[in-house]
């Protein structure tokens, strides 16, 4: 990652310390994995997870110590400018090719069974409603 994210986790690490707390103390504060902490404070989280989940993150930890995190992606653009990543899909078993198949299973029967079973109840009601004399 950028120098510039590198100085933004030494900033990190310092903050925490002076505050006393243990990177397990700042995982159950704020949810993030002790390891992606470790990542932020050495400046190599674009290498553990996608870039929209460390932005997030360094945010989340950024406002978790005190900073203002919209303040600090102003005065450090480079180190926020994550690269764009390309994500390869491929077609295979179990995607495309059973979705909206009707061969892909029986999932429609037991919907029918419902709509008959309710429909034959509607009809007794309506016999039996006329036979006491209701209707």
């Amino acid at each position: 990652m950028s120098e510039e994210l590198q100085r933004i986790g030494v900033m990190f690490r310092q903050k925490r310390q002076d505050m006393n707390l243990s990177l397990k103390e700042v995982e159950n504060a704020t949810s993030i994995r002790t390891s992606y902490l470790e990542a932020i404070e050495q400046g190599s989280i674009g290498a553990h997870v996608s870039s929209i989940y460390a932005l997030g993150f360094i945010k989340q930890y950024a406002s978790f110590l005190g900073y203002d995190a919209e303040r600090m992606i102003r005065e450090h653009p480079a180190a926020f400018r994550m690269p764009s990543q390309k994500h390869e899909f491929t077609y295979g078993i179990g995607t495309l090719e059973m979705r909206g198949s009707m061969s892909g299973g029986v999932k429609w029967l037991p919907n029918l069974l419902w709509a008959l079973a309710g429909t034959l109840a509607l009809v007794l009601a309506y016999f039996f409603a006329r036979a006491v004399g209701i209707l």
